[in-house]
């Protein structure tokens, strides 16, 4: 589910932390003897996302369930719920700015791209 919620963020081309973005996972097992069964898993998500995105990101959480393999697999035989926190982006840092790398007057041409490098203007 974590990988299926990820690509459907990035399909609706949502910005998000992929450092902070984080999923847990809490199962509830029986036993009878030797053998256990698994009867339930809950998966909470913690994501921080910029404020433009959050409606896309609360879309991209509800329907991801049904285009999960695995728990399109199992859903019938374990008891599967989710939960999901979603930080909005704090604002702080300016946005991304991009010059060329190269300082020389080259023409442009098709077959040899500008090279460009992102940068963070001075605050």
């Amino acid at each position: 589910m974590y990988g299926t919620l990820r690509g459907a963020l990035a399909g609706r081309k949502v910005a998000f932390d992929r450092d902070s973005y984080t999923a847990t996972a809490d199962g509830r097992i029986s036993g009878i003897g030797k053998t256990i069964r698994i009867t339930a898993i809950h998966v909470h998500y913690d994501i921080t996302v910029p404020m433009e995105a959050r409606e896309a990101t609360e879309r991209a959480l509800e329907v991801h369930p049904q285009g999960c393999p695995a728990h399109q697999s199992v859903k019938d035989a374990i008891a599967i719920s989710w939960s999901a926190t979603h930080t909005i982006a704090p604002e702080s840092r300016p946005p991304l700015r991009f010059q060329p790398s190269s300082t020389g007057n080259r023409k442009r041409n098709p077959t040899n791209p500008v090279r460009c490098r992102a940068y963070r203007p001075a605050s």
